[in-house]
């Protein structure tokens, strides 16, 4: 949930394997008040061994997020039972997991699969590096930059510039504390913002502080 580009050999067959692609849906939004979980799965091995590792109860789609081959599994009520799943799938099938929620303030609507926005000019220039391990809190921030600010005082500290999946995003925090990262992914879902926690080795750092 590579940075700036994923790219897995495993996808690279022929001709049939790039229909094949074509023809997965894009993921559905969480509904209101559901955590869901995002498996990076690109091969139909990835998926057949996720699905394997699973209990029946928990239904898995395959389907489109980031223009990325990923496993839907949704249902979940609670944070610390996204985490709890996504833990077990690292550990189990070692395959990397997004968790995600939709916001409660009905002006904020996030969707799947949105159009690359170009980032803050001021990053430009700068020479991105990977972020390195731990986890991180990334806000979409809808092509308004300004929002920095407000990420800012629910955060309580500096905002940073990164991106994720060919897309840019405000750095919320980068932490190796799990506990640090959940809660500053629940405080920024509480206050309306489309929040996800990723696995920072796949975060390329674009600017440490936005200033607007």
């Amino acid at each position: 949930m590579s940075t700036t580009s994923f790219a897995y050999a495993g996808l690279s067959g022929g001709t049939s394997s790039v229909f094949a692609q074509q023809a997965i849906p894009a993921c559905q939004p969480p509904n209101a008040g559901e955590y869901l979980l995002l498996v990076v799965s690109p091969t139909a091995d990835n998926q057949k061994q996720l699905r394997s590792a699973l209990p029946p109860e928990l239904k898995t789609i395959t389907c489109k997020y980031l223009n990325e081959t990923v496993t839907r599994i949704g249902g979940f009520n609670k944070i610390d039972d996204a985490n709890r799943w996504a833990r077990y799938v690292s550990s189990i099938v070692g395959l990397s997991a997004i968790i995600t929620t939709r916001p409660t303030t009905p002006d904020v609507q996030p969707t799947v699969q949105q159009p690359f926005v170009q980032p803050p000019q001021q990053t430009i220039s700068y020479s991105p590096q990977a972020l390195g391990q731990g986890y991180a809190v990334l806000v979409d921030y809808f092509n308004r930059p300004e929002l920095a600010n407000n990420v800012q005082q629910v955060v309580g500290g500096t905002v940073g510039f990164a991106s994720y999946g060919q897309r840019p995003y405000l750095l919320a925090v980068h932490t190796t504390n799990q506990t640090e990262a959940y809660n500053t992914l629940q405080k920024l879902n509480d206050r309306g913002f489309f929040a996800i926690l990723v696995d920072s080795r796949k975060v390329m750092l674009l600017r440490s502080t936005v200033r607007l």
